[in-house]
This record gives C-alpha cells, structure tokens and sequence, in this order.
C-alpha cells in the first residue's frame, strides 16, 4: 500500500505552459505498481488458459511461477525491509499466505491470492496518483516564461522562476499571469477559479491583487511582482498539501499503533489454527488451507486504509479552493471544533477605513457652512501627502467622487493629533477631536472656536463616536469646519458566515476585538453576534479563548493580525485570513484562508465532518468484511478465492469511498451544507 497520498511537485518554474486549464492525469500504465500487476494478471489467465484443459505442469507451471514473482516481489521486499526495522507488515502476511498455498499444492489459489492483492495495490496507486494531480495541476497553470518589463520600458522574456519581487511583468489579454503581485496599471478581469473557486472571472484595475496562473481577460496590465515562484499561492498550496501528506492524524497513529499488536497476534492465531487441527489429527492441507485463508481475511489492510485517504482527499480539495490546512491532523481538528472566536479588524471586516459620515458645521460669526464635497475636498487636500490609513480613506473618497484637490504647502504631521498644511491661503488641521472634553481644549491644541460655537461640534463627535466611528476633526483658521466619520466595513459574507459557523457549532461565535468596545459592539449588531467583546489586548484575546476552552469547548480562532497570534495559538485550531495576514499569523495559524473569503472557514469545517464521518465509515466497512469473513472460515468453510475476493474488495472499497471527498461536488455540498444550516437556524430562530 502507498506511505503517502502526495509525491513531490516539480519545480514551478520549470513547469511547461499549457494552452489551457490542465488536463494531466496519471495513466495506469505510468505506475510500476499497475505495470506488474497487469503482468502478474496476463501470467495468471495465460496458466490458467493452458491448466484448465489439462494442460501439463511443465506449460503452466512457470506461468504461474511469474504471476507470483512479477505480482509479489514489491510487497515482500517492502515488507522485510520493515521486518529488518522489527515493524510487522500486512503485506507480510499476504505473501505468505500465498505461499503457504502454493506449499499443499494449491498453486492457484496462491497466485489468484497474488494477483489480487497486487491489483488491489495497483487500485491505491492510481488513486493516490490522482490525488497528487489534483492539487500538482495547479503547478502547470503557471507559464514557464513571463513578459519583465525594464527599466527603459524594454521587454524581455524571462523564466517565471527568475522574476523577484519588485519586478514588473506585462500580461497581455488571453495570458496566464506569471506571478503574484498587483495591478499597477490597466483594466482587465481575470478568471481565477483554479486557485479561488471563484466561478465567475474577477475584475481587476490598479491596486488589485492577482495570481499566478490565474487567466487574464481581455484588457493588459503591468503587475509588480510581490512573491518569488516558490511563494506563490498554488506553489504554497502544493507544499502545504504535500507537507499535509507527510503528517498522520491522531485516528491513524493511533491505527497504526494497535495494528502491530493485531498483526503479531494474527501470526499467533494463524499458528494456533494451524497447530491445534494437526495436534487432533487431521490432515496438513485442509488445515492449512483453513489457517491460510484466516490469515488473509483477518488481515487489517482495509483498516490501514481507512483514515488517510479521507483526510488528504478533504486536504487536497481544501488547497484547490484556497484554503490552506497545514495537515491531515488540522483537517481532522477542524471537525471537532464546537465553539468559535473571531477577530474584528481584518476578519470580520475589510480591514480598511471607509468614510461614512461628512458633517459640515457652521463656522466663526457669520455662520458660514461648507458643502460636504467642499469640506472633503478641503481635508483631502491637508491629508494627501500622509500615509495614515484615515489619509487614505480621506483622499480614496475624495478622488471617488471626482473632487478636484487644492495643492497644500507647509505640511506637518503630528503623531497622535493629527495633520495641518496651508490651503488657499488658510491653515486647516485635520485630526482627532482634543480629548480634554470634546470642545475643550488639550495641551497644545487649537480652540474650537468662538465660545458659542463649541456645543455643535461637540454633539456631532458625540454622535458619531457612539455610532462605532472613528471621528476626525476638520479646522480651518483654527475654527471647527466639519467633523468626518470613518468606519471598517464588514465583508459582504460576514453575517452569512457567522450564521453558518453558528449552525455548525450550535453556539453563536464570540468577537474578540482588540478596538473599542462600541465599534465592537455596533460591528457585533451588523453581523448577528451577542458575545462581543472590545478593547481587548492580544494576552486578553488569548485568555479569553482559553476560558471558551476551560468550559470543556474545542475553540476554533480566526484572525490575521501579529495581535491574534497568541489566540491562534491558544486556540484548539486556528485559522489566519491570508491576503492581509501577518506572517506571524500565517505561520501561527494552522489552516490559512488565502482570499480573505469568510465563508470559506465554515465550509473547510463542514468539509472536515464528512471527512471524519467517511473515516467512521470506512472503518465500519473494513470491520465487517471482517467479522463475516473471520466467522465464516472459523465455523464453515470458507474458500480460499473468495475470502481473496472479499479481503481484497473491501481495501479497494475503502480506498475508493475516501478518494469521493477530492471530487468538486464534495466542496460545493460542503459549502452548501453550512448555508442551509445557517438559513435552518435563521428561521427556527424567527419562529421562536
């Protein structure tokens, strides 16, 4: 049987570009395990073709020397290889049990034995085969050559594995982009299914992220190039599949414990059953035929199968979506989880401040209002040279609405306070409310203005500060023009998510938010959570994630920034938000959510349940095979082929039904499951 689901992917930048999305499947010749099946298989009905109408020994006998040699050398040299290591392999037992066979003359039966179980392996090869290609095609999206732009604006053709971060790459329309990086100029869309699921193609203009891989549409771009080859999401992807592949859940190690024991007490059974007939005196064949097919039966290959392939086909279709889980230990985790804990900033919402609110206000004596693209604009202007996130948001809102900016001289920033420059001849400052009093005056800061007009600007902060906003202050000649409102939105899946992980777990999520407690509560409201929780520090969001766990809960956490790590790692599995991630949180999470999408996080929880209830099954259906194979040949008489047959049928039986879980349909019910359980939970809660 196969160690591992997944062999190692080949250099992505020496990946071939194929005309379109990859069709490359293993052909069950390539294997070698298919290849000496098939020719133990022609020995076999070859000998059996020349036995069956009395042929003589001399003709078959060497045919059926080659159905046992080409079908078993593999497995009995695997196995005393692990003997060596004392480490007792099934695959043993099936070679000698065949042997044994051949031993009283039941040569056929031996190699039929042979044929069957390197058939049988051949099956799981083949599967494990295009388990790899699953996940592997995503290396042969990307083009092996890309389009770097020098800085002349000269073009040249490079290797893909050459390009570095801060190059810039041209993608003309109909071309696979050779990097991951952003958009610095042109309007596309690109189709990024292969690496998001996305079905439809996403649009793409300047500031946008875009894959490797991913097809361009119909515009050009120039891309800076912001992750080398080997950091790519489909190239992390792969490695975190195949890094999946080299670990064992805790149900397998545990399989893999007990069957050492099984397999060193079988040998003794089959001893047993072979000695205590002979002891009473009957016949060496039929006794050890009886002990031979008991072995076979009884052997626990199907239950070796049972837990991986489930697990890593979860693992392998988990990465093709964007969902990044670091092993076959966190896939089996994440099913487990019955209480969930998210982040605010990043997770639940965009991460980016977006203006809501513009409240121009009467100004000095005269009383004069500005209008509110007049006083944007104006705060647009002083903002425009600061980088701060609020500057951003201020000028992004101001250019959106296609407001010219005044040029602005004299600019000074004030860490904590804010930012002033001279505008058309006037000092305006742009900044917080001075928080001696609202309208009062901090050290330092300027006034308000005119006595009289302090309670209107002080209402308006109040206002908005209960609201969740983030408030800043717009002065010009030292007086009060207007107040700004800013807020994080939440992301368009929010409130789905929420109830869906809410429908999975039975219990409503709580918010563990390091902002305060009213922008906290208000987002909490927006979303549909009652557990909010604000002004959190990161050792206060991981205590609090230990409290869920104290309570008897396996705690799943969500977040993405260097404050969540410490919950991350508290948590019984974390999971970081990957486009806006820190890398202490990416590399501190145990599964990463590589677009940002949140409704991804209860779908590769839904998908880890029916992985774990295939496991169950599989193991059920190995123990019954099992049990009714055993009792048979220990209370009747059970034929050596058929037990063969059944044995063997019920590892390919195993194998196949955990294989189900790499099909596309496996993730579409998953995500699926979560939205109908979210919208059951929606209106028993309306009926109530």
């Amino acid at each position: 049987m196969p160690d591992t689901l997944l062999a190692r992917p080949q250099d992505l930048g020496r990946a071939p570009a194929p005309a379109g999305p990859p069709g490359r499947r293993t052909r069950a010749l390539a294997l070698p395990e298919a290849r000496w099946a098939a020719l133990s298989t022609l020995a076999f009905l070859a000998a059996l073709a020349v036995q069956l109408p009395g042929g003589p020994a001399w003709a078959y006998g060497p045919l059926y020397a080659l159905a046992y040699l080409s079908g078993g050398w593999e497995p009995a040299r695997d196995a005393l290889r692990l003997l060596r290591e004392r480490t007792l392999d099934v695959d043993l037992l099936m070679v000698v049990a065949a042997l044994g066979a051949a031993a009283v003359g039941q040569v056929l039966d031996g190699a039929l034995l042979i044929v069957i179980f390197a058939t049988s392996g051949a099956l799981e090869a083949l599967a494990t085969a295009r388990t790899a290609d699953s996940v592997r095609g995503l290396l042969d999206l990307a083009p092996a050559t890309a389009c770097r732009l020098a800085a002349d604006g000269r073009e040249e053709t490079v290797p893909t594995a050459e390009l570095a971060v801060g190059d810039t790459v041209l993608v003309r329309p109909g071309e696979r982009i050779g990097a991951d990086g952003r958009v610095l100029d042109g309007l596309s869309e690109a189709d990024q299914s292969s690496v998001t699921g996305e079905p439809l193609p996403a649009a793409k203009r300047p500031g946008d992220e875009v894959f490797a891989g991913t097809l361009n549409g119909a515009g050009a771009l120039r891309v800076r190039v912001e992750r080398g080859a080997a950091d790519s999401v489909i190239a992390r992807i792969v490695a975190m599949v195949e890094e999946a592949a080299a670990t064992k859940a805790p149900t397998q190690l545990f399989i893999e414990k007990v069957e050492q024991r099984y397999a060193a007490g079988l040998v003794v059974a089959t001893l047993a059953l072979l000695a205590v007939p002979l002891a009473l005196g009957s016949d060496l064949t039929p006794a050890l035929l009886r002990a031979m097919t008991f072995m076979i039966v009884a052997s626990p290959c199907a239950v070796v199968l049972a837990t991986m392939p489930p697990l890593l086909s979860a693992v392998a279709n988990a990465g093709r979506h964007g969902v990044l889980v670091k092993s076959a230990v966190v896939m089996e985790r994440l099913g487990q989880v019955d209480a969930v804990a998210l982040d605010k900033t990043g997770t639940l919402t965009e991460g980016t401040p977006r203006l809501t609110d513009i409240r121009p206000l009467a100004a000095g004596p005269a009383r004069a209002v500005l209008s509110p693209d007049a006083l944007l604009a104006l705060a647009a202007a002083v903002e425009h040279p600061s980088e701060h996130p609020l500057a951003r948001a201020l000028v992004e809102a101001a250019r959106a609405r296609g407001l010219a900016l005044a040029p602005a001289s004299g600019f000074a920033s004030t860490p904590g306070v804010g930012v002033r420059a001279v505008v058309d001849g006037a000092v305006t400052e742009v900044g917080a409310p001075p928080r001696a009093g609202v309208g009062g005056r901090a050290a330092g800061a300027p006034t308000w203005g005119p006595d009289g007009a302090r309670a209107e600007p002080d209402a308006t902060v109040a206002e908005l500060e209960a609201a969740g906003r983030t408030v800043v202050v717009v002065r010009r000649g030292g007086v009060v023009v207007g107040v700004l409102g800013l807020a994080d939105r939440p992301r368009e899946q929010a409130a789905a998510a929420v109830a869906a992980l809410a429908a999975l777990t039975a219990r409503p999520p709580a918010l563990l938010s390091g902002d305060n407690p009213r922008a906290t509560a208000r987002l909490a409201a927006e979303v549909g959570l009652t557990d909010a929780r604000g002004g959190l520090l990161p050792q206060e969001k991981a205590a609090a994630v230990r409290e869920l766990a104290s309570a008897g809960h396996r705690v799943l956490f969500v977040g993405d920034g260097v404050n969540d790590a410490p919950a991350l790692a508290a948590a019984h599995t974390g999971v970081a938000m990957g486009r806006a991630g820190s890398d202490l949180a990416l590399e501190t999470a145990d599964a990463v959510i590589v677009r940002d999408e949140l409704a991804s996080v209860p779908a590769v929880v839904a998908l880890s349940r029916r992985a774990r209830r295939l496991v169950v099954q599989n193991l059920v259906i190995a123990g019954v095979f099992i049990t009714v194979l055993v009792t048979w040949d220990l209370i009747g008489d059970l034929p050596l082929p058929l037990g063969v047959a059944g044995h063997e049928g019920s590892t390919v039986i195993v194998g196949l039904n955990g294989l189900r879980l790499l099909r596309e349909r496996a993730w579409q019910r998953a995500a699926q499951g979560g939205r109908s359980r979210a919208d059951g939970t929606a209106r028993r809660a309306t009926a109530g």
